[in-house]
């Protein structure tokens, strides 16, 4: 089937015809032909690559043409999410009667739901649209498609409740809006189907055909039986499969189960392609290279990073910033960088396929249970999902790196089924949540239409009504117990403690540490203290354990600063997080962290980015319990977060364009307030270090919004 035979508007086809699109996919032809512009709600199920963002842009067209409601695009990843939104904005030119409006939205204070009700789409986290759910936005009502990326994740311990969570309410909205839910091949397809209510269009087509095998002691077995060989060197199993991909003109992914592993591979690899790059290949990387030691602090990772670019190889975990991880992602789809090694978080992200992928491990340390353990076949056709590149490879490639049981691992993974999707709403962290939640926007709702909504999950229909029953009911215990639900005969409503901690969106754990730790605060001075309570917290990420020679850091740490402690703590109540944080927030490079305490800028943006959402979370709990002695102090210490700043730059950096480095810098040119920018003039401020001519201007503007 072609584009131009599509039921939606010429300018429409046109536009798509000039992105590349003529003819559908056999999954996308399944999905139209199963009633996709004719509103019905669809579950395609289908490989990775095979064209499922063109099946949202074909639905959102249609709903725009024919003037319906609201659209929402939901994702499991902030940087997935970015990337559909690029997508999406290739619409923009087509006229469907009105200005189109689309917005994205994956934090939590980003932007307000009044601006977010004034455009036709929105892209969303699912955690973004739980929390719009919570708060009672009425725009709600207007949606009439719901566009949900990555279902499979509905498995995922982690992710998997809210996406469950927020379709199961999405599904229930009386408009009864269209769903389109895209997910990877599952076994239990039909079953998430069914729950839905979707017509399910499963297939198993690839653009570019995927060959999967196993490297044993210098052969490949491929899924076929043919094997081939490969040439082998003191570099290593997954590195020597690496080079051999690059031999055709191919790139290679090598997955690593560590970040040190990544970097080792990706160093390994280093010489060998270097010596195949072109002179024009190198000048360009060198370039990369510099610009990655301009834009970054020099830790030692960055630095590393910076070399191995050079040579057209890099690495890629969560411990690089996204500056860092962004650029390797744009120049590795440019075909610059040959052979990227990166940690399995790479495979559910946004879309960077290579001709081979290489898994150099198949087991992963699993902290719940203390050890390695083997991963799921589903995460492993994940991982080879990333082989094999529509616009550049008639092939693709998966190779797992096998060093005993060579068969047992054949069978197993290449040869076998992956795991049904079975649901973690069950869980006790996910029910106290989302019940919770459900309490807060359903004031007043009866015990049994509680086990009602709960039945219709996707738990619901996995497991029996008296288990459901049983779990619903050792959570709604616990939330009375800490008055955060009251019980009046068979009714159930949140209290004012209970709604806020739901709008808040975390943890009722949380919530409850919080006020307890609020109580015992009667006064101000208590920097270290707040930041252990966020630290330890049940909602902080990422929580970083001691290790042996930062006992006696935290210690010293406890000791020095006694008097700022909310309750008595001994080293074995902290985390390296804590060291992390409060270096943080009194200057510390980015270089002292890594060197330091092993953290590096990813992570510090990571904990950054949860610690003002949980400093502001304390705010409103204390503002909730009148604890005012106390809210100075941490609407300050939110600004120390995040800025990085000791307490006498806070008043600078409210002023935009002022962040860490200039508000120092200003401070110690004797500029200590924003009384002190009001009072010199806009010529002196220019001359002064990292400030110039414009940024002084823009100063000065905003110095006059504030005031």
């Amino acid at each position: 089937m072609k584009i131009e035979q599509l039921d939606i508007p010429p300018s429409a086809i046109e536009l798509l015809q000039k992105n590349g699109y003529v003819n559908l996919y056999p999954p996308q032809e399944k999905t139209v032909k199963a009633g996709l512009l004719e509103g019905k709600s669809i579950l395609v199920s289908a490989p990775t690559a095979s064209g499922k963002t063109l099946l949202a842009m074909l639905a959102i067209v249609k709903h725009l043409s024919e003037k319906k409601g609201k659209i929402v695009y939901l994702s499991p990843l902030k940087a997935l999410a970015s990337e559909k939104f690029n997508e999406f904005k290739k619409l923009d030119s087509l006229d469907f009667g009105k200005n189109l409006k689309i917005q994205i939205s994956t934090g939590d204070f980003d932007i307000s739901d009044k601006t977010l009700s004034q455009n036709d789409i929105l892209v969303l986290t699912n955690e973004k649209m739980d929390s719009i759910i919570r708060q009672g936005a009425e725009w709600i009502d207007e949606i009439s498609l719901v566009i949900a990326d990555e279902v499979h994740l509905l498995g995922d311990d982690d992710r998997g409740p809210t996406l469950e969570i927020v379709l199961t309410k999405l599904k229930l909205l009386p408009q009864k809006p269209q769903i389109l839910a895209l997910s990877a091949t599952v076994t239990n397809a039909d079953e998430i189907a069914n729950w839905l209510e979707c017509k399910l269009v499963h297939s198993e087509w690839r653009p570019v055909p995927l060959s999967e095998g196993v490297y044993d002691q210098g052969i490949v077995t491929m899924h076929d039986r043919k094997k081939f060989e490969i040439e082998t060197s003191i570099r290593g199993s997954p590195v020597d499969l690496g080079l051999d991909s690059l031999k055709n003109g191919g790139q290679a992914i090598l997955f690593a189960e560590t970040r040190a592993r990544s970097v080792s591979l990706a160093t390994k690899a280093s010489d060998a392609v270097s010596k195949t790059l072109s002179r024009e290949e190198k000048e360009s990387l060198g370039n990369l290279s510099k610009k990655i030691l301009d834009e970054n602090e020099n830790t030692e990772l960055v630095k590393t990073l910076a070399t191995l670019v050079k040579n057209g190889v890099a690495f890629h975990h969560a411990g690089l910033n996204p500056n860092c991880r962004d650029l390797i992602e744009s120049e590795f789809r440019n075909k610059k960088i040959k052979i990227l090694a990166s940690t399995p978080t790479l495979a559910a992200g946004v879309n960077l396929p290579a001709r081979r992928v290489v898994i150099a491990n198949v087991t992963r340390f699993d902290a719940k249970y203390g050890a390695n353990k083997p991963i799921s076949i589903l995460e492993y056709k994940q991982l080879c999902g990333r082989a094999g590149r529509p616009q550049y490879d008639e092939y693709g490639e998966a190779i797992i790196v096998c060093t005993s049981n060579s068969e047992e691992i054949f069978d197993y993974y290449i040869n076998g089924t992956p795991e049904p999707i079975t649901s973690k709403l069950t869980g006790d962290k996910a029910l106290r949540i989302h019940l919770l939640s459900f309490v807060s926007t359903n004031p007043g709702i009866k015990g049994e239409d509680i086990v009602d909504f709960f039945s219709k999950t996707l738990s619901g229909s996995q497991e029996r009504e008296s288990t459901i029953k049983f779990h619903i009911q050792i959570a709604l215990r616990y939330l009375e117990s800490e008055e955060l639900v009251k019980q009046k005969g068979n009714r159930f409503i949140a209290t004012d403690f209970g709604k806020k901690t739901s709008t808040l969106y975390i943890d009722p754990l949380t919530a409850v540490l919080f006020r307890r730790s609020l109580e015992k605060i009667t006064s101000q001075g208590h920097t270290l203290g707040l930041l252990h309570l966020i630290t330890i917290s049940e909602d902080f990420f990422p929580k970083f354990s001691l290790r042996n020679k930062d006992y006696e850091l935290v210690g010293t740490l406890i000791e020095n600063y006694a008097d700022q402690l909310i309750d008595i703590i001994s080293e074995y109540d902290c985390n390296r997080s804590l060291l992390a944080l409060h270096a943080w927030i009194n200057e510390s490079s980015e270089i002292f962290l890594s060197d330091n305490f092993g953290i590096e800028s990813g992570d510090m943006y990571r904990m950054v980015e949860t610690g003002d959402w949980l400093i502001h979370a304390l705010y409103e709990i204390a503002k909730l319990e009148k604890k005012d002695e106390a809210l100075n102090e941490i609407d300050s210490l939110r600004s120390r977060i995040k800025y990085g700043i000791k307490e006498e730059l806070v008043d600078l950096v409210r002023i935009k364009g002022i962040g860490r480095v200039r508000a120092r810098i200003l401070f110690k040119n004797g500029i200590k307030t924003t009384q002190d920018l009001t009072e010199i003039s806009a010529e002196k401020l220019s001359k002064i270090d990292k400030i110039g001519p414009v940024i002084a201007e823009n100063i000065k503007t905003h110095l006059k919004k504030i005031r």
